[in-house]
């Protein structure tokens, strides 16, 4: 069997998959990526959040082809949640990291999107390979030196890379050879319901292309807009309410959507579709977990072959470019000679598994149904350990951009304007019918104006802030955002 070099190769062409075979191809590597299926191919998780559209489709080069695409606008999301009977939105724009013309991300087809990204890498240059099943991962004592595949003809292919990048989601097994074990959070057991209705009712406008997020008594349920009338509707239930979705799926989707008032109101003159690629009625294990390690020499894991949290705010794609960004940098690092394997990709998990550890951390406190929305604020500015107000916290955590890696909003004036901005929190708490009071904060009339700065590297390179470690004794990154560099303080 003759066996094929590349510098990296990638198993998987999923969003994580196709960002870090693209962001190294284009430093010059040569990348292969195998895919077991030929793309257009159905996927879940519809709902973005700006710091994937803004930032990282923005490095990719993609962000006008999906300005163009026609995907609904999500301002944000609205949630029928907590102690307060109607539904409360938040919005991105009361972000200073995500305001102004950056404040919005998309709901979108995945099977149109996925496809953006991967034909976005072959003209990067990575070579895409459709069709081909990885079978097992090739190893020289502590090191992964490459894969075995299928071809479409049946053919068993090897193929060597100094670094392996496993993308291909949480049902592959090749996250195994790794090292180390998936441990499953005993909070997040849940398993998803979900279907593609025609004519459901749609949130007033500006909000209407976000995303409906309701409780019930079982669970919660997803609304996601993908067109002006297609929707994905999702129940995701707890592990002892089981036996409500097991048996006919019709049955069980329909009995649990009359379980919950808001939903029933939002499909009552609605359809739903029963054939194409929508037609089916799916059932996931949303299950909750992280692995233990995420890199071995020669090896990294990304997006859900590393971790998966549970999908209420939208995180699934987020998390699988991000991580797919962190992981880029490390490799192009090292390709380059600039920093040992073990420094770049200590870096890449830290940071990785920080986003997941502060969406996980939130969650918990999220599902508890009997407070209302302004204790959710206090504890993202908790768990992200962020000197933003809570509001500001809790919509950086939600769009993507808590992740730390760019200056925060100037302390000073948080200080200056806390006050104000606390009273309007409590103007909200007290049962104002929106959010009006933020907009008449001067502190968010202000964010409003500026751009976010996750966004601005994006944008910038460069001209950007410079950046400060994450860590004690970490790295930060390169002035084009597809590097690491030492920290050396001015």
């Amino acid at each position: 069997m003759s066996v094929e070099e590349f510098d990296v190769v990638v198993a998987g062409g999923g969003p994580g998959g196709s960002t870090v075979a693209a962001l190294v191809a284009m430093q010059g590597h040569r990348v292969l990526l195998l895919e077991k299926e030929v793309f257009p191919r159905y996927q879940i998780g519809e709902s973005l959040l700006p710091a994937t559209v803004h930032g990282v489709c923005r490095m990719l080069g993609v962000a006008d082809e999906l300005a163009a695409a026609g995907f609904p606008i999500k301002r944000g999301g609205t949630f029928r949640w907590g102690a307060r009977p109607e539904p409360w939105t938040f919005h991105f724009g009361l972000s200073a990291k995500m305001a102004g013309a950056t404040s919005f991300a998309y709901q979108v087809e995945r099977a149109r999107f996925d496809e953006i990204l991967l034909n976005n890498a072959k003209r990067k240059g990575v070579e895409v390979r459709e069709g081909c099943a990885v079978a097992a991962v090739l190893e020289e004592g502590d090191r992964v030196t490459g894969l075995r595949y299928t071809d479409p003809d049946g053919v068993e292919r090897e193929v060597s890379a100094r670094f392996v990048i496993d993308a291909s989601g949480n049902k592959s097994r090749l996250y195994h050879s790794v090292g180390g074990t998936r441990n499953y959070s005993e909070f997040f057991r849940s398993l998803a319901l979900f279907g593609y209705f025609e004519g459901g009712k749609r949130l007033p406008a500006p909000t209407s292309g976000n995303i409906l997020s309701v409780a019930f008594k079982s669970g919660w349920f997803w609304y996601i807009p993908l067109s002006d009338t297609l929707t994905s509707v999702g129940a995701v239930v707890r592990r002892e309410d089981a036996e409500k979705i097991q048996g006919d799926q019709e049955k069980a989707l329909t009995a649990l959507i009359a379980e919950c008032p808001l939903i029933s109101e939002y499909l009552a003159d609605a359809t739903r579709v029963t054939t194409g690629e929508y037609g089916e009625l799916r059932v996931r294990k949303d299950y909750s977990y992280q692995q233990t390690t995420f890199w071995r020499p020669g090896m990294v894991l990304v997006g859900d072959a590393a971790c998966f949290v549970d999908p209420v705010f939208s995180s699934g794609v987020h998390l699988a470019t991000y991580s797919a960004l962190l992981a880029a940098r490390s490799i192009n690092s090292v390709l380059a000679g600039d920093l040992d394997e073990k420094t770049a990709l200590n870096e890449f998990e830290a940071r990785y598994r920080r986003e997941y550890g502060v969406f996980y951390e939130f969650l918990v406190s999220f599902y508890q149904m009997n407070v209302n929305e302004d204790s959710y604020f206090w504890q993202a500015k908790k768990v992200t350990n962020n000197t933003s107000t809570e509001i500001e916290s809790f919509v950086e955590l939600i769009g993507g951009v808590s992740s730390g890696e760019t200056a925060l909003t100037a302390a000073d004036r948080i200080t200056e304007r806390s006050a104000e901005f606390a009273a309007a929190v409590d103007q909200i708490a007290g049962g104002e019918d929106s959010m009006v009071p933020m907009f008449k904060s001067q502190v968010v009339q202000q964010a409003m104006q500026e751009a976010g700065q996750v966004q601005v590297r994006a944008l910038l390179g460069a001209d950007a802030e410079p950046e400060v470690p994450l860590f004690p004794g970490g790295l930060v990154t390169s002035p084009d955002g597809m590097k690491w560099l030492p920290y050396h303080p001015a």
